[in-house]
Parts: structure tokens; sequence; C-alpha cells
């Protein structure tokens, strides 16, 4: 009856969710229903968020069986919320669902999961990518509403988001860490300025918006005035959750395809340089696989709505495997390697069918959603216990740190 293999150990919360699904499917076919109508119905029937209650996308049941629904729709074709709204989907949905009021989930949720309304990203700025916390973005309170000004950087999709998640200082004369509050803005305000950010592959996915007396509502802040660090650290562990925890089958996606070069350009030789090609590979290959299964735990941690260390350690060893894997590619096709479409297609996790293109992606992947190195450090301190860099400004009110 359906694509998802019914036994004796199928739960009975698997057997009624897989119920909804065929329900689903029925009454809204992925073939001829459009992507918007056919999220909004999944939404509306509880299988966007399982583990979430009803009424805001879920059914209140544990976490897990959001993977029967996903494996079900997917075998049906239907759309992936994620293709058309991956900033909303993978960062703006969580952190909504947990720090947002009943007014917020109830208004944002379901047409950020249909990709009826895109959301994107403000934390980097000019002088505080790396160190979020260090921005100078500010808002000031004006009766019921906060007034922006201020500057944020590589912002994806910026250019066609109706809602950004923005983090901005509400007190300077707290430590940075501490004035920080956390909004929701309308992009398509009087006051918003984007302007696109050209990438060495053709495309502008990045922008940079300039606030100029933006206005927002008291009403669309998220948790308390000071609780913006807070409450910014659910979106950056599920960001690198969505960078580096994209779920694939074995042997597919970027290794998949070295492995096609492999063959198609070498395997027939039977030469030294072969053999040398073919233990590269083989190198390659285990990595990913080795990511792979740490990239399932990490999506059982981000389903139960704690995102843990698997994410920071899957978004850095993905982002560095993509790296690695796509230069052994183009090195495979020799002088052809040097080539590459500028209409390609990227899939929202930066990855396109035409080689050279996602090789020059894939630079950006250990940029965006906090860099290898910073997230070296992370792992160093907060998972291994190492020591700590010197931090002198970590207690200081922010108008007295110096800044460049």
């Amino acid at each position: 009856m359906t694509a998802v293999e019914v036994t004796e150990s199928t739960s009975q919360d698997e057997r009624a969710v897989l119920e909804l699904c065929e329900r689903l499917l029925a009454e809204y076919p992925p073939a001829t229903t459009d992507a918007h109508q056919f999220l909004g119905a999944q939404f509306d029937a509880g299988l966007a968020y399982v583990q979430y209650p009803k009424g805001v996308g879920g059914l209140g049941l544990r976490p897990g069986v959001q993977g029967v629904i996903d494996e079900r729709l997917r075998a049906a074709g239907a759309p992936n919320p994620v293709a058309l709204n991956p900033i909303g989907w993978g960062m703006g949905f969580p952190t909504v669902a947990t720090h947002g009021t009943d007014a917020h989930r109830q208004r944002y949720l379901r047409p950020l999961f249909a990709g009826e309304e895109i959301w994107c990203q403000l934390f980097s700025e000019p002088g505080a990518g790396s160190d979020v916390a260090g921005l100078a973005t500010s808002a000031v309170k004006d009766g019921d509403e906060w007034i922006v000004n201020g500057q944020k950087v590589w912002t994806t999709f910026a250019h066609v988001a109706r809602w950004g998640m923005l983090v901005a200082r509400t007190n300077p004369d707290a430590p940075k860490h501490k004035g920080l509050t956390y909004f929701i803005i309308d992009m398509q305000q009087p006051g918003v300025e984007v302007r696109p950010l050209r990438q060495m592959t053709g495309e502008a996915e990045f922008n940079e918006v300039y606030f100029t007396d933006a206005r927002v509502p008291d009403s669309q802040r998220l948790g308390e005035v000071g609780e913006g660090w807070r409450i910014s650290l659910t979106t950056l562990m599920n960001e690198r959750v969505s960078i580096g925890g994209s779920s694939e089958d074995r042997g597919s996606g970027p290794i998949g395809e070295a492995v096609r070069i492999f063959n198609e350009r070498h395997r027939s030789a039977g030469d030294a340089h072969t053999a040398v090609l073919r233990d590269q590979l083989m190198a390659l290959w285990i990595d990913a696989e080795v990511i792979r299964l740490t990239n399932m735990r990490a999506a059982g941690a981000r389903e139960s709505g704690v995102p843990g260390p698997e994410g920071s350690v899957a978004k850095l060893m993905t982002t560095e495997s993509k790296k690695a894997i796509y230069s052994f590619c183009v090195d495979m096709m020799g002088a052809t390697g040097m080539e590459y479409d500028i209409d390609a297609p990227l899939d929202p996790y930066g990855v396109s069918p035409d080689i050279g293109k996602s090789f020059l992606r894939s630079r950006a992947n250990s940029i965006e959603g906090g860099t290898s190195e910073v997230l070296r450090n992370i792992l160093g301190e907060r998972i291994l216990g190492l020591p700590g860099d010197v931090r002198v400004d970590k207690d200081l009110p922010w108008s007295q740190v110096p800044r460049s």
C-alpha cells in the first residue's frame, strides 16, 4: 500500500501517520497539486514537524516518527519544503516554534512551511562575522515599536525574503552577549534596502542589507529584551545541522559524482596513476560515509528540538569534505575541470549538476553558518574542554569595546 514497509515492529504512531500520509496523497496528488498548496495541507495534517503540538504543524508525537513521514512523501514525489524556503525551514521554523508566542506560531509557521513567505537570517555584519555577538546594528525603543539602523551582510535570499530573523543591539552599555534582542522584521517595508553580492559562481544569492529607521513592532520580538544571544543560538545550531546534515543515501551526493567521474575517465586505465586515484577516492568515500552516519545522529537530535554537538561536527566535516571531493573531481577532469556553466542550477545545499560550479560554490560552505576555524574553536572548547581563547572584552560594556 505504501512505499514504507509496514511490519509487526511498526509502532502504532508510525501506522497512524502513514494512514494520514495516504489520505494527504489521495486528496492532494503531488503530480497535479501546486507545491505551496500541498505543503500547506501537509502542515494542516500535522505532518510538517510531527513533534510539535496540533495546530502548529505537528501531532505531539515523538520526533523519530517524522522520518517515516518524510520517507513516504518523498517516495510519492511530494514537494520538499527545504527546496522552497531553506532558511525558513531549517532555521526559522525551529526558532519561532521554540521561542515564539502562540500568536507568532499561528501567524508565521504555516506560510513559512508552505514556502509562501520566504525567510532570511540577519546576523553577520561587516565588523561582526565570526564574532556575531559584536554586532553594531541598533534597535531603539519608540513606544510600541523599535527603530532599527545598521548594516548586515552575507544575507542569503534577502532579495526575495518576506521576513528576516534579526538580532540587534538594544543595550550598548551591557556586555556584548547581554545587550542583544531578537526580532522578526518585515523585509519589504520602507527603510530596508537590499543590495546583491555577486559570487564567483555568477550567482547573487548573498546580499548586504541596510536598515535606515526601519520599524519593528514590539509584538514581533522573540523572547525578552536582552535575550537575543540565547535565542540566536537556537538558530545557529539548527543552521549548522541544515548546512551539514543533509541525509543522502550511501554513495550519493558529491561522493557519488566522484565515483562516476573515476569510472568514466580512469577506471579502465589500470596504470599507477589510476591506483593512486583509487586510493584517494576510497579515502574520500570513507570520510563521506562517516559524515553520513554522523548526520543521521544529528538529524535525530534536531528532530527532538535540541540539536547536539553532532550538528557542529557534521557542518564542519561536511563542508571540508565537499571541498576535498570537488577538488578531486576537478583534478580528474583535467582541463575540462576549469569549465563551468554559469546558468547551471544550485540546490539549497549549494550543489549543482555542473561539477565546476559545485567546486566554486563549495568554498562558501566553509564560511556560511560559522567558518571552519570558528567551529573548530567551538568544538575544542565546548566538547573537548580545551582552554578557550583569551577574551578581554567578554565582561566589558559593548560601548567600551574597541572596534575598527
